[in-house]
């Protein structure tokens, strides 16, 4: 199956946020504190498709994922505890989230593939991320794709485990 990866638009926020309220209760159903914390919101997601840095997976005419993504936007990056694989330009992402009907099938690696795609469309080649130290299947999905953990950072008072992963150009 085909997949396409683009920009939200104000169009597809309804479907976006039904994605990360279930993405927030499988969380919680999981045991974790990742996004329990009344964040991500709607608020979040509409910044994020009015600032252009909102993206969907798409399969046909139905959202099956959503990330956002920002170049060099990260303030809480540049005081990691810890050390980045690089100093330069890079791309972050947040909010990865899949709808119901397509967990466990393989598209999270897909939409980081994406990602990927795009880091290098805009001639990056650092992608960084992170995740709560309690999300095994992101932890898991880092592992597998190769890339490196680098440290800590800290959002709204709580560590989180940071990763790069240096892509080839």
């Amino acid at each position: 199956m085909a997949y396409q990866f683009r920009k939200a638009e104000e169009d597809d926020f309804n479907d976006i946020w039904t994605i990360l309220r279930h993405a927030i209760e499988r969380r919680r159903l999981d045991g974790s504190k990742q996004w329990q914390d009344g964040y991500p919101n709607p608020d979040s997601i509409k910044k994020d498709i009015n600032n252009g840095h909102g993206f969907v997976l798409v399969d046909g005419t139905t959202i099956a994922g959503y990330t956002a993504i920002l170049v060099n936007d990260e303030p809480a990056y540049s005081e990691i505890q810890g050390k980045w694989l690089t100093d330069g330009d890079f791309i972050v992402y947040h909010r990865v989230a899949l709808s119901p009907d397509y967990v466990g099938k393989g598209l999270a690696k897909v939409l980081l593939g994406f990602i990927e795609e795009y880091a290098l469309q805009q001639e990056v080649y650092s992608l960084k991320a992170d995740t709560n130290f309690d999300n095994q299947a992101m932890l898991h999905l880092f592992e597998k794709l190769g890339y490196v953990y680098c440290g800590e950072v800290f959002f709204r008072g709580a560590p989180r485990k940071a990763f790069e992963k240096v892509i080839e150009r």
